[in-house]
């Protein structure tokens, strides 16, 4: 090469390496895991990285993955080499120009970081399903297994394409590769300049549309020669693999790296062998080497050009001694005679003489991991009389008998390698802490480094595990770590949540970053914690690193405490080497966000390396025990799948456990059982000082903190310490009143106590072990009933007297997107129907098995469902169309009935309910009343009872249902935008929630077309160009269509009138809420994010306002401004978020002209709706 050089990186970046190398243009769209790779190009051409054209790439954000295919075939069409990235359902989306794109013989390539598809649930993890979907397009497809593999096949697939004019489409484990972080060589680009085909670059762009010389392509051809027509491309796929082949004999003699087709490692007279593709050959050949050094004869064949499947290549390199072949896919076609892969094996032995036997089997669906102990399991199988053929890995099926037993625990990591695993809380700092120290580790020393990170899709807030491994030989296991050396804890509330230690080696190091002081230690400590520390020998360590954090001013980001710790205590390098490079990273990353951000992280790393307190391990403790504790009945589904998956073995649960849940049916609710206890501090209550406004409960993202009536006989009841005070209010009188917190279920964000109005604050946050014993108080309030008839729930304060049908979501801290569907569900819950768009709000909304959504007493509450991300309008449309379709046929039989001789209660009842059947408020009790006149009915009219049965079999439709459709501005505005307006355009009564975060949330902060001008996100890393889409605007033209835009923090009242009028217009509306969110950057922390929305308004950044249809009827003017003339700075708002200050610091040529351009953006929509309101 030309020269070599290593460095440490994730398996997206490999491919955006490669791929911004032959690329013109890049046209991309976000969607985990592979959004990272789109990421990447579009900031080095922000910063002007240049390709092997001496050009930087040209970045297109599209509004959806289809969009982008359709770009992509566009630029190609016209001479640009063109790439993109994707994954799962994005990658279907793609298609239809996928054939396109084969078709015309044109060289893109498409990186996919391989992802399950949706089926009966989301899984954002990794397998193949959706590259199988894509096997039969007509794009040569070749597997990467490892990030090294990334690097150097990716360059091969587009070196390929642009020779054989094949589009590629390389592919490569969504998470486990994607996300793997390792030490690897780099290509450099002069040499991959050494290796294009430049006379087939000049060819591909003289091909090129082009009115200097024309012609005509995407003809509609007829019978007569459209076969002829696709045959005749047959001679290029023939071509293929041998340019395949040539490339990579290139790339192996400049890496010293070989790599074939098919490449076979193993044993020369192998009996017993594996085929399979992906990161998953990484751990079988490690545990393969392990094998034959035993004297086994084993072997793996790994696919590297699995399209087009060439049989002379794998017969080159099977082994003549074999007689057993496992072949292992990574997907499931339910109703094939087996998987691709298998089925690939198969047909191309049949006929062949003295062919092995072969087997085939699933294995790692949805990022499941896949250990030594089951490779070792599918090997044993190939020994046995009768191998179990369509054998499953991983999981015991005991439903269909499918699973091979494994082994559990068992390692394959070289001599010497150094395993240390991570467990943090989503959005503390912890997994980009241990990116920081891999690379640190693999760029600082001769040491190899791999990072992987496992989380669940909660993400912020959710459990975030890091295993790390350092070792002097590279490192192949792509599988968990489950023989640590060193184990870290940066909560102190997993300690009763998981068992930490059980993968922690005997003589290893466990560190606890906790608020215990020394003393208080031995009382805190689980006793399963202290019988593992004592029996293994465990050397123990203590932290507060929230105090640290908390005492520079870092808040709850503990990161660099606790990297400076480990450090320390790791001994994986020198510990001042380690510090010196800790501060130059943290100069690095952190010197856009101001020097004052830099000093503050620099100061941590210090205190960090000085704070850490050994802790001597008694003897004693080896034989613990804990206080037996009140035994508590739990419901079935919480007893046998929530706890078990809480406590991280949700990987043992057996297929049984899912029976009668083969759809996907989880139940309501479950999340009040989770009881997470992660907040460092906590609000406390001060009833003297409260002035009962409830404010504070109608601002809390996860229903935590709420008001509660009681009687004097429950007051007198109420546990010891159950603080009351005289209810204030018409309607309350004789009441006492109390705001209660949830210490279990709080993320302690603040909000509550930031927002209080009483002149001295009510609630004051305070830290959490003081707060712990309100746990008996929520307990006892929460049974209390409520008193909906004393307060109607349509004022801010009234509402918060009813009950939340959301609670204790997955959302961060401080979100604020939960709060305004958690005041819906106030409103309208006991009715609802709800069509959720993926993005944040399914995630927090829906994440196995935690359930938000939750019922009444009286079995009632949102009935919520998710299809896709680009499909929720119409989803929602077809909801309403179902229960609109039931209700005629309702109304068909009482009208039938009516014109009959019937009992005058049930004539009186159906009159009611057919007046009535479109008020939501009233059709409850109109509805009740029905059923009940029908259940004393006494008739022997058999025309009558057949036509009141009817009716009872549609009881359930018989209440008006609140349809609402929620989703994010990624959803609203881009990808779900042209269905979202077909919604609106049809006049159906269809609610629609947008929860305007100005970026795509889920997927990391991506910029949409709700994102205004001079933002920087992530696809603008150098700050958005145009101005921000007006979505109420464009629906409000139809005329028809109830709008309103809302800020909770900045006018609660506009938000209770813009929801009640929404849910009672007759037709569609859409009301837009403005939401911060984490990827703001706000600089006042996530506690002020409601205050943020005030600023938001009184600054001009964000306006209110309603459009109501009715008024038009009533000859008003429709449109009502309800923000004020602004009246804050609007500069200092945007500076106030380092989305828009670290602009000025990283593009300061650009960023004065782009602040006035979307202050004067601001300005003009703000003229244009006072116009309106004239």
């Amino acid at each position: 090469m030309t020269q070599r050089r290593m460095k440490t990186m994730d398996g997206n970046t490999a491919a955006a390496h490669v791929s911004y190398a032959f690329t013109d243009v890049a046209s991309i769209y976000p969607i985990t895991p592979s959004s990272t790779m789109a990421e990447v190009v579009d900031e080095w051409a922000a910063y002007g990285r240049k390709n092997i054209f001496g050009q930087t790439v040209k970045v297109a954000e599209m509004q959806s993955e289809a969009g982008a295919a359709g770009a992509v075939h566009g630029s190609l069409a016209a001479g640009a080499l063109s790439t993109t990235f994707t994954a799962s359902q994005g990658l279907l989306l793609m298609i239809p120009n996928m054939y396109k794109i084969a078709g015309e013989l044109l060289p893109g390539v498409f990186h996919v970081a391989a992802r399950s598809v949706s089926t009966h649930a989301l899984c954002i993890f990794g397998d193949h399903s959706d590259v199988m979907a894509c096997r039969q397009t007509g794009f040569a497809m070749l597997a990467s297994g490892s990030v090294q593999e990334v690097m150097d096949l990716g360059g091969i697939a587009h070196l390929a394409a642009i020779k054989g004019r094949v589009p590629f489409l390389h592919f490569f484990d969504g998470f486990r590769t994607s996300h793997e972080i390792q030490k690897i060589e780099v290509f450099a680009y002069d040499d991959f300049k050494k290796l294009v085909d430049w006379d087939a670059v000049q060819e591909f762009r003289d091909r090129a549309l082009n009115p200097e010389h024309p012609v005509i392509r995407g003809t509609a051809q007829n019978p007569d020669i459209f076969f002829q027509g696709r045959e005749a491309a047959n001679k290029y796929y023939e071509a293929i693999p041998e340019i395949v082949v040539e490339y990579m004999n290139k790339v192996s003699e400049l890496t010293g790296r070989s790599y074939k087709p098919f490449d076979y490692v193993g044993a020369p007279d192998a009996e017993n062998v594996i085929v399979a593709m992906g990161s998953v050959c990484e751990t079988i050949e490690e545990t393969m080497n392990k094998l034959i050094s035993e004297g086994h004869r084993v072997g793996l064949i790994k696919v590297r050009l699995y399209r087009p499947f060439v049989k002379k290549y794998f017969m080159d390199v099977l082994p003549k001694t074999v007689e057993r072949i496992a072949v292992l896919d990574r997907t499931k076609e339910p109703g094939a005679l087996g998987e691709p892969l298998y089925q690939d094996v198969k047909t191309m032995l049949y006929g062949q003489r003295n062919a092995p036997e072969v087997y085939g089997g699933r294995y790692g669906l949805g990022s499941k991991d896949t250990t030594p102990g089951m490779v070792h399991a599918i090997y044993d199988n190939l020994y046995h009389k009768k191998p179990k053929d369509h054998f499953t890995i991983g999981i015991e099926d005991d439903v269909t008998g499918t699973s091979l037993p494994y082994t559990e625990g068992i390692a394959r990591e070289p001599e010497g390698t150094i395993k240390c695993k991570f467990w943090g809380l989503g959005s503390d700092g912890t997994v980009g802490a241990n990116k920081t120290a891999i690379k640190i580790i693999g760029d600082k020393t001769n040491l190899y480094a791999q990072g992987y990170f496992a989380y669940d899709s909660k993400k912020s807030g959710g459990l975030t595990v890091s295993h790390l491994r350092f070792g002097e030989h590279p490192i192949q296991s792509t599988y968990l770590i489950n023989q640590a050396d060193f184990v870290a804890c940066h909560n102190q509330a997993y300690l009763r949540q998981y068992d930490m230690l059980k993968d922690l080696k005997k003589g290893g190091t466990f560190l606890l970053n906790c608020m215990y002081s020394e003393k208080e230690i031995g009382e805190k400590l689980p006793a399963k914690v202290k019988r593992d520390l004592a029996k293994k020998n465990i050397n123990f360590y203590i932290i507060d690193a929230w105090k640290i954090a908390g005492e520079v001013g870092l808040g709850s980001r503990i990161n660099m405490v606790m990297q400076a710790a480990f450090f320390k205590l790791a001994e994986v390098m020198p510990v001042d080497d380690a510090i010196k490079y800790l501060k130059e990273g943290i100069d690095k990353t952190y010197k856009k966000k101001g020097q004052k951000i830099v000093d503050m992280n620099c100061k941590a790393v210090d205190m960090g390396v000085s704070a850490i307190k050994k802790i001597n391990v008694p003897d004693s403790w080896a034989n613990a025990e804990d206080p037996k504790e009140k035994y508590e009945e739990l419901p079935e589904f919480i007893e046998e799948i929530l706890i078990p998956m809480n406590r991280q073995e949700g990987d043992d649960l057996p297929v049984s456990a899912f029976s009668g849940r083969e759809d996907g049916t989880f139940p309501s609710g479950t999340a009040a059982y989770e009881k997470r206890g992660v907040a460092i501090n906590l609000p406390e209550w001060d009833a003297e000082k409260c002035i009962q406004c409830n404010q504070c409960s109608f601002v809390c993202p996860h229903a935590a903190i709420r008001p509660m009536l009681l009687t004097e006989e429950e007051k007198a009841a109420a546990p010891f310490g159950f603080v009351t005070a005289d209810a204030k209010g018409k309607g309350l009188e004789g009441l006492q009143y109390r705001m209660q917190i949830s210490p279990l279920d709080c993320l302690g964000c603040g909000n509550c106590a930031d927002i209080c109005p009483s002149k001295e604050k009510a609630l004051v946050m305070k830290p959490y072990a003081e707060e712990i014993k309100e746990s008996e108080n929520w307990n006892y309030g929460i049974e209390l009933p409520r008193k909906d008839d004393r307060i109607s729930p349509d004022t801010v304060k009234g509402s918060q007297f009813a009950k939340p049908y959301i609670e204790f979501s997955g959302a961060c801290a401080g979100c604020g997107e939960t709060p305004y569907i958690k005041l819906a569900t106030q409103l309208f819950g006991d009715r609802m129907l709800i069509a959720n768009a993926t993005g944040c709000s399914s995630i927090w909304g829906a994440s196995a098995p935690s359930m938000p959504y939750c019922k009444d007493e009286n079995g009632r509450g949102p009935a919520w469902a998710n299809s896709l991300f680009e499909d929720n309008a119409e989803y929602g449309y077809g909801m309403a169309l179902a229960s609109k379709q039931h209700r005629e046929k309702i109304e068909h039989n009482m009208r039938a009935l009516l014109e009959l001789d019937v009992d005058e209660t049930l004539k009186e009842a159906m009159e009611e309910w057919l007046e009535f059947k479109d008020d939501g408020k009233e059709s409850r009790a109109k509805s009740d009343k029905v059923v009940e006149a029908i259940q004393n009915l006494r008739t022997d009219d058999t025309v009558v009872r057949a036509l009141c049965a009817r009716i009872m079999d549609l009881k359930d439709y018989l209440v008006k249902k609140s349809i609402w459709a929620l989703g994010g501005d990624g959803w609203a505005y881009d990808i779900g935008y042209g269905g979202l307006d077909h919604v609106l355009a049809s006049g159906e009564n269809i609610n629609i929630l947008v929860f305007d975060t100005e970026v795509y949330s889920n997927t990391g902060g991506q910029a949409s077309k709700a994102t205004p001008t001079a933002a920087i996100a992530k696809f603008a890393a150098s700050g958005k160009r145009i101005k921000k889409k007006d979505l109420g605007m464009m629906a409000m033209s139809y005329g028809y269509v109830y709008v309103a835009q809302v800020g909770m923090g900045a006018d609660k009242n506009q938000l209770m009138k813009a929801m009640l009028e929404a849910e009672a217009y007759d037709g569609p509306s859409l009301i837009i809420a403005y939401a911060p969110c984490i990827n703001h950057g706000l600089k006042k922390g996530m506690g002020k994010s409601q205050e943020n929305i005030k600023d938001a308004v009184e600054a001009g950044y964000w306006h209110l306002y309603r459009y109501n249809p009715e008024l038009k009827k009533k000859g008003q003017n429709p449109f009502t401004l309800d923000s004020k003339e602004p009246t804050a700075d609007f500069r200092s708002f945007i500076m106030d978020q380092i989305r828009y200050s670290s602009l000025a610091k990283e593009f300061p040529d650009v960023a004065d002209k782009l602040f006035a351009l979307t202050e004067e953006n601001a300005k003009e929509r703000y003229e244009s709706y006072k116009k309106m309101a004239e």
